[in-house]
Parts: C-alpha cells; structure tokens; sequence
C-alpha cells in the first residue's frame, strides 16, 4: 500500500511540474508576444537623432553638441510643416549630403579637420527619458551622426515629434508633442511611455526593457 501512495504522490509531482512548465512557456510566450507588438508600436511612432563624439574629451564633447545644434536647427526648419515621422525620414535621406557638409562646417569653424559620416537607419537606443516621457531600450529608426573616431559619449534625443529641447529640469513636455506620439499609439501604449506612478505601468515598461535587454545580450554577441 505504501508502494502504491509513494507511485501515485511520483505521478501526481510528474504531471505537476509538466503542467508548471507547460504554463511558465505560455506566459513567457504571452509576454514576449505582448512587448514585441507594444514596442514596435512606440518605435514605428518616433524618428531619433543619435550623435557620437570623436572622444570624451571635454573639447570632443562641446563639438558635440555644436554639430547637434547646427544639425537640428537645420532640420527643424525644413520639418516646420512635416506632420508624420514618415515626412521627416525622407526629409532626411534627400538632405543627407546637406547634413554632412553643416556638420563639416562646424568642426572646420573649429578648427578640426575630422571626418563625419551621416547615416539613416534602425539603430540600438538605451531608456531614455525626455522631460515626463520615456522611450524603453530597444531599436529606432534614426539619424546618427559619427564624429571623426565615434568613440566618445553619445548624445541622443527624439527628433520627431521633437523633444530634442525638452527642458529635463522642468520635466515637462510640450502638449503639442504629446499629441503627435498620442495620435500613433492606443492609450495603454501611450500610458507606458508617460505614467511613471502607476505600478501596474511600471511592470509592464519593465517586461519590455527585460525582452529588450535580451535582445539586445543576443545582438552583441
């Protein structure tokens, strides 16, 4: 009798832990199911701007941030009356070659003789975070600018809708920029990006960095 009790208790531990398992697999394909469509919603919704100094120098890194000046002050005035990220990509690719020689510009105005290479792609992003809204880890579509090397701290922001001169201090951005990502996202998709109180919000951004950060392991290696 003990016998029969000690083979069922085995069968039944058996057909537990299979069912365990089999579960534990449905959630972890939910989920990864869940961020890949959210995430691809947010990213098809902003188009970036990645610019990367020639070194951490302090005199490399305020380069930087002239090259980034010139570049947006250029773009923002060509993209006054562009209404779609869609708009401001082409914008992009047809003034490559004008972007390039404003860049070259600025560093030879300052007396450096480095190269700049201009390309627009889907690139790798860290979190970040622009005045109330934060943009999980993951790959956008971008500008990215390399100074000479591209070796030195990066400069990053979202160029459409533009957040590139969120006040970070104030916190605060523009309700005219909201409007736009909330035009391209669902209310749970924009919520993830702006509700940094909510807890059930906070897990979910979180599932999507996990994903992402699992991703991106994978990609470097």
């Amino acid at each position: 009798m003990r016998n029969i009790f000690k083979f069922i208790n085995l069968g039944f531990i058996k057909r537990f832990f299979i069912v365990l398992v089999l579960f534990s697999f449905f959630v972890f394909i939910s989920a990864f199911s869940y961020v890949n469509a959210v995430f691809q919603d947010i990213s098809e919704s902003v188009f970036r701007l990645h610019v990367i100094a020639n070194s951490d120098s302090k005199e490399d890194q305020d380069l930087k941030y002239k090259v980034r000046d010139s570049i947006l002050e250029y773009i923002n005035e060509l993209a006054v009356n562009c209404s779609s990220k869609d708009e401001v990509i082409l914008l992009a690719n047809e003034k490559q070659d004008e972007l390039y020689d404003i860049a070259k510009k600025v560093l030879e105005e300052n007396g450096y003789n480095y190269d700049v290479n201009i390309s627009i792609g889907n690139f790798e992003f860290p979190t970040k975070t622009y005045g109330d809204i934060s943009f999980p880890a993951g790959n956008y579509d971008a500008l990215k600018v390399e100074i000479g090397e591209a070796v030195g701290q990066n400069w990053w922001c979202v160029m459409f809708p533009p957040l590139c001169f969120v006040d970070v201090t104030s916190g605060i951005v523009p309700d005219e920029s909201k409007e736009t990502i909330k035009e391209n996202l669902n209310e749970e998709e924009y919520n993830l990006i702006s509700d940094t109180e909510s807890p059930d919000i906070k897990f979910k951004f979180s599932l999507i960095e996990f994903f992402k950060g699992i991703n991106f392991a994978k990609a470097s290696d």
